[in-house]
């Protein structure tokens, strides 16, 4: 008996349903048409498989599959056209690559007849990504479709997660093939779980427990490996404290007894202090970027360092290590948890309490808790945690809606920080929070923006109005894009080039889009409309009209160590 003959685009759709998709966000075109045809087949009736979301723009295809992925942990999925639907994903692709988020986006393009003869929306879709992608192929052949999606999926998950592209010319979409399930867990030369080195582990456990002053520092690594209890775990037996990276802070709850804040440029006072101070410091799944580690040449110089990493790549690469476990840290914590001795640093623990209370009476209280004065962004985001309790998800954009979200929301569970880190992109926040939204949908998705960022997005309020996707936007404006005013404050004279902005009326747009809308520049009406915003079904769109020039403080300045943290503007 024959085999069922199917087209290479039908064989996507079974290819997408073995690997357990449900939700794909994307915009089609000319080259992706026959894709787009079968899945229409696979979103309706008995053999509804998956729910489509049309985005207004392929960038936001490529972060709302971010979203999908940081808040939920699988793999998310975008479907577009070529030529220039394939290269709006490029941002989304290379954010996804500095974080470590796995996603797959699949790309139309021209048959393979007419390659390289600068066919209408061709573009060498695999040559431009390959450097900012884990790995980019061309999908030439129907007969090849389940095998490259397989091996996509597995290369995108595993390990060190990463986008992954697959470039679909049209031929391959509508020719015919024998299909039959392909399930790759193995790739020649790629080891995606390294080894536990036994050895690496002692001397990791030793160092540790002859320490005096041991300091964690937690990354995005410890979500990424559903790591959360082997940390509690680890720092608990040894009474070690714990500082979290932006993208690390919800790997440890907030309000856990030995959660010392968050590391960085504009992170909490105490832990950057300490980081000069203590005599092993051991990173768990952090990779010491800049914006943590600030001066190379003047970092933590006093101690030993331990690395946890599962990508080798990582160790020595900003900061050298005295010990490095290249391994999953869902493995190796609970291997060297095993061998500590349990103990409390009391003490140690007890002095980051006089640096965190200065900073509390310099920073924290002044900036969440103004008694006169214009709205303050720090007292914005200090409402919402309010109101959510620390378990909703925050999504942010970039600059100091960032910054100020990131330091003064709370997190109690998992998953809870969708942000943008690496790459830094403007745009993100919206688009991610379409993806955070489907991705966790008994969750509250507070989404935090600034009048910049959310300008470079607000398109998706379409996407956002279409399916009433429950965002809850709180969109502080300032007038500026603020975090690039800050730096022109401090290093550049207050030379204030081109960053006041003239904004449009948000109101009306919200309008136009049909999203319930509220103005608050009062600090006694902030707290019923944070009420409003919450209770309302759907989505919702708060602006808040905060201070035009408030800078982000703790601030480390350019060029300066950890502990060169300046707590207040030095004029």
């Amino acid at each position: 008996m024959a085999k069922e003959m199917i087209t290479g685009a039908e064989a996507l759709m079974r290819a997408l349903k073995e690997e357990n998709v449900k939700t794909i966000f994307g915009y089609p075109g000319g080259s992706i048409l026959p894709v787009f045809d079968a899945l229409y087949d696979y979103t309706r009736g008995d053999k509804k498989a998956f729910e489509h979301i049309l985005v207004r723009h392929e960038q936001s295809a490529a972060h709302a599959a971010e979203g999908y992925s940081r808040a939920s942990g699988d793999v998310g999925v975008c479907i577009v056209t070529s030529g220039p639907g394939a290269t709006n994903t490029l941002t989304g692709i290379a954010d996804a690559m500095m974080d470590s988020t796995p996603i797959v986006v699949i790309a139309g393009q021209v048959g393979v007849d007419v390659l390289g003869t600068d066919s209408f929306q061709e573009v060498d879709l695999v040559g431009v990504s390959q450097p900012i992608s884990k790995w980019s192929y061309q999908i030439r052949r129907a007969e090849d479709v389940a095998w490259a999606v397989s091996r996509a999926f597995y290369i995108a998950r595993s390990g060190r997660p990463g986008p992954v592209v697959l470039d679909f010319p049209k031929n391959a979409q509508v020719s015919l093939t024998e299909y039959e399930p392909c399930r790759v867990d193995f790739v020649r030369g790629y080891v995606p779980y390294p080894t536990v080195d036994a050895e690496a582990v002692s001397r990791a456990a030793e160092l540790i427990n002859n320490a005096k002053k041991p300091l964690a520092l937690v990354g995005h690594g410890v979500e990424l490996g559903n790591a959360q209890q082997e940390l509690v775990d680890f720092i608990e037996k040894a009474g070690i404290p714990a500082a979290r990276t932006m993208l690390g802070l919800s790997a440890l709850p907030t309000g856990h007894p030995l959660n010392m804040g968050m590391l960085g440029m504009h992170g909490n006072y105490a832990p950057n202090m300490k980081e000069q101070e203590c005599d092993v410091l051991i990173a768990i799944g952090m990779r010491f970027s800049d914006r943590v580690i600030c001066n190379p040449a003047t970092y933590a110089k006093q101690a030993k360092i331990i690395q946890l990493d599962i990508d080798g790549a990582e160790i020595d690469k900003n900061v050298k290590t005295d010990v490095a476990v290249v391994a999953d840290c869902k493995e190796s914590l609970p291997a060297i948890t095993k061998l500590l001795r349990p103990n409390s640093h009391k003490e140690w623990c007890e002095s980051f309490r006089p640096l965190y209370e200065e900073e509390y009476e310099k920073v924290i209280r002044p900036a969440t808790c103004p008694s006169s004065g214009p709205l303050l962004m720090g007292e914005v985001v200090k409402a919402v945690a309010d109101a959510t309790g620390g378990d909703a998800v925050l999504v942010n954009d970039v600059g100091q809606n960032q910054m100020f979200s990131c330091r003064y929301f709370r997190y109690n569970k998992k998953r809870s920080v969708v942000s943008s880190g690496g790459l830094g992109t403007m745009g993100y926040g919206l688009p991610a929070a379409i993806g955070a939204a489907y991705a966790v949908p008994d969750r509250q998705i507070c989404m935090f923006t600034g009048d910049g960022s959310f300008q470079m997005s607000i398109h998706e309020l379409g996407t956002i109005m279409e399916h009433r996707i429950p965002v809850k936007v709180i969109l502080m404006n300032n007038n500026y894009l603020g975090n690039v005013r800050q730096w022109q404050d401090l290093f550049f004279d207050s030379r204030q080039a081109f960053t006041r902005m003239t904004n449009p009326c948000y109101g009306g747009i919200c309008d136009g889009y049909h999203i319930p809308y509220i103005f608050v520049s009062e600090r006694e009406l902030l707290k019923n409309a944070v009420h409003k915003m919450l209770s309302t079904e759907g989505p919702f769109v708060l602006e808040c009209a905060v201070k035009e020039e408030d800078n982000v403080m703790p601030m480390v300045p350019p060029g300066c160590s950890v502990n060169e943290m300046l707590l207040e503007v030095n004029r």
